[in-house]
């Protein structure tokens, strides 16, 4: 197919977790609100019927932000900033916690609905698909308002709908008018309305390269797309150099997935404080076994089994470890998980706090492929060796 004639949609759900909480709290809706506490966050009931909500104001910890309304973004809060900095530019904002089952519920709900009309999706993230039109006989725009009123219909939610030749364009136009929006162009607009964009607006550019281009002088996708490939590969090496080059220019051919094999799955969570091995192993057993829990819930759920079983520890100082163990057979068992995510733990030298403590299966099969299951004792480690 003619780049030209490809039509490929990106939609972004509109600060998808946030919008799902104001759902459940309609009397928030217009204010800062910002998802990233933990569940003592939980809005209470005061006794003259009303609820109380946290403000950021109050939180003391070391967490960072899932998200944030709009309100909020105004105010300089954003994704992955700590929530101790948000609090220093918006004292007042709700500080909700998360609340993933229910953003998953919506996820199937809104990712079925676009289904319903358009069966090319590729399943990006939790909030994001990609969808390829090109074979579609309906216009574009009718057909962006169809979907984003067939998501709405299903949800009650928003979403904004950018539309190109290729993903990489969508993607950055499904950011050009949100909330709510839609936008769509071809090649011949990428000089109006994509090269004085920031290069952090191509999907691909992190802080640190983003960082580098700008020591070079480049902070425009347009400049970008002027640097002569010489200059790049100086700087970049040749891979990266070309995929720069063309992702400055639109040039992208990438094909719409419709199923990915998913690599791992995996669980972590980051302590609001550092936890001892010893004084505080309780809780630190309790979260373990959670996690092997959640990520043997995560693995049914998707109908897969896996057979190698990690651990990620971060320390007190940062410093990071990993231990893994493979099986014989593959399992989506929590008590296989937990089992063999104990045994990786006897071969860590705890003796530091833990601020930080994951789980992950790795080696993945549909479990409806798999004949045969290794029955496993269902014993419970201790944290400890």
């Amino acid at each position: 197919m003619n780049v030209k004639s490809r039509r490929i949609a990106h939609l972004d759900m509109d600060a998808f977790y946030a919008s799902v909480e104001l759902l459940r709290y309609p009397e928030l809706i217009g204010l800062p609100v910002v998802i990233g506490g933990r569940a003592k966050h939980e809005p209470t009931q005061q006794a003259n019927g009303s609820k109380y909500f946290h403000q950021l104001r109050e939180y003391a910890g070391r967490g960072v932000i899932t998200t944030a309304t709009y309100e909020a973004r105004a105010k300089g809060v954003h994704s992955g900033m700590g929530v101790m900095k948000a609090a220093q530019l918006a004292p007042d904002a709700i500080l909700l916690p998360a609340d993933f089952d229910s953003y998953r519920h919506y996820s199937r709900l809104f990712k079925a609905a676009v289904a319903s009309l358009v069966p090319m999706i590729e399943n990006t993230g939790i909030d994001e698909i990609y969808i390829d039109l090109s074979e579609s006989t309906v216009d574009t725009l009718v057909l962006a308002k169809r979907i984003k009123q067939a998501v709405y219909d299903a949800t009650s939610l928003t979403c904004s709908i950018g539309i190109a030749p290729n993903k990489l364009l969508s993607k950055i136009c499904s950011d050009l008018n949100k909330p709510d929006g839609i936008s769509i162009i071809g090649m011949d607009d990428i000089a109006d309305k994509i090269w004085p964009l920031s290069v952090r607006k191509i999907n691909g550019i992190g802080p640190k390269v983003s960082d580098k281009l700008a020591s070079l002088g480049i902070t425009t996708i347009s400049e970008l797309a002027q640097a002569e490939l010489s200059f790049l590969q100086t700087h970049f090496g040749r891979s990266y150099s070309h995929w720069l080059h063309d992702a400055s220019h639109g040039i992208d051919t990438r094909p719409v997935i419709m199923h990915a094999e998913p690599k791992s799955i995996s669980r972590e969570t980051t302590f609001e404080q550092d936890l001892h091995p010893i004084h505080d192993r309780p809780a630190l057993s309790g979260t373990f076994t959670a996690l092997c829990t959640r990520v043997a819930e995560d693995l049914q759920r998707k109908g897969y089994a896996g057979r190698t079983i990690g651990i990620k520890l971060r320390f007190e100082d940062f410093h990071t470890v990993t231990r893994d163990i493979t099986l014989t057979t593959h399992t989506a068992d929590p008590a296989d998980i937990r089992r063999a995510a104990g045994e990786c733990l006897q071969r860590v030298a705890l003796k530091k706090k833990l601020r930080l403590l994951g789980v992950r299966v790795t080696t993945l099969s549909l479990s409806k492929s798999l004949l045969t299951a290794e029955a496993s004792p269902q014993r419970e480690l201790p944290l400890m060796p």
